[in-house]
């Protein structure tokens, strides 16, 4: 079934999606600051919209995607938002990335006057979202999740349901943590390779080539300790020498290593914990009992 769309904010990867959603028969009423993105909405089969009233006359489902909290309020909640001139009923998937707490507010507000919203921010990069291939983390109610879902996979090739409302921001926050330790954690290793006069080519080929470049989240968790198994391949009580010895060298060659202190800490803890000679994967398990997480 095709749909009338007021997408709010055509930037790197709205302005693709937004394309994306033309391009599959949907009316996409587009509008943004940039004059030249709204061209290029209209070259790619949708309707240019001088302001978010435009947006919105006659939409069905509204999207936003904008840079920080403060435009989502006021694209939503300013007094020229879509809560004054949305239709009752209407959808609202919010796909910015935004402080949780900010979403949830917006959306209760929303509710309040008579729409419905979704918080469903994407993964990937701008040339997964020209490709169409966007990874789509949503939360709300299975109601709205079934409503949007055939938008979604106009951009996306994979869709989730994470939950309750608030849990699809809440995920992408938590990726991007995870995503940004990691920039730290590559240039430091990468660093310390350099000033010890490895070549930083052949040391992205070790590293690509191990599970350290290969991440754990693909190669050990899956099969250990998500598993239900803490049997040591590798115990916590040789990670902490193997963290000891990457900490020596690096302070012998003048680099550092910021997070290798941090986890030296939290390796040193397993002993006290009766985990160190569990699996190194078992970590997850010393840091959901300091978060005072409970067994199921």
């Amino acid at each position: 079934m095709k749909r009338t769309i007021g997408f709010i904010g055509l930037g790197t990867m709205g302005g693709p999606m937004a394309a994306h959603l033309a391009k599959a028969g949907h009316h996409v009423q587009g509008v943004d600051l940039d004059p030249a993105k709204v061209a290029a909405l209209e070259a790619a089969g949708g309707t240019a919209c001088a302001n978010i009233a435009a947006a919105c006359a006659h939409a069905d489902t509204i999207i936003t995607i904008l840079p920080r909290d403060q435009h989502v309020r006021e694209a939503l909640l300013g007094a020229d938002g879509v809560i004054r001139h949305a239709a009752p009923g209407t959808l609202v998937l919010e796909m910015s990335t935004i402080l949780p707490r900010t979403s949830l507010d917006i959306a209760q507000q929303l509710q309040a006057a008579g729409l419905r919203m979704m918080d469903a921010p994407v993964g990937r990069t701008p040339a997964d979202a020209r490709a169409g291939r966007l990874l789509v983390m949503a939360g709300g109610s299975q109601e709205d999740y079934v409503d949007a879902q055939p938008l979604f996979e106009c951009f996306a090739d994979k869709v989730l349901h994470m939950g309750a409302l608030g849990t699809g921001i809440q995920m992408k926050v938590i990726n991007n943590y995870m995503s940004m330790v990691s920039m730290v954690l590559t240039s430091e290793t990468l660093t310390m390779a350099k000033k010890a006069g490895i070549a930083t080519p052949a040391a992205v080929e070790v590293l690509q080539n191990t599970v350290a470049g290969r991440g754990q989240i693909n190669t050990n968790f899956p099969k250990k300790v998500l598993a239900g198994d803490i049997t040591p391949d590798f115990p916590l009580s040789l990670g902490y020498k193997d963290l000891s010895l990457g900490l020596a060298l690096g302070h012998e060659l003048g680099t550092p290593l910021f997070l290798g202190a941090s986890a030296l800490e939290l390796f040193g803890m397993a002993p006290a914990m009766g985990r160190a000679d569990q699996d190194c994967t078992a970590m997850l398990l010393i840091l959901e009992q300091l978060a005072g997480i409970k067994k199921d």
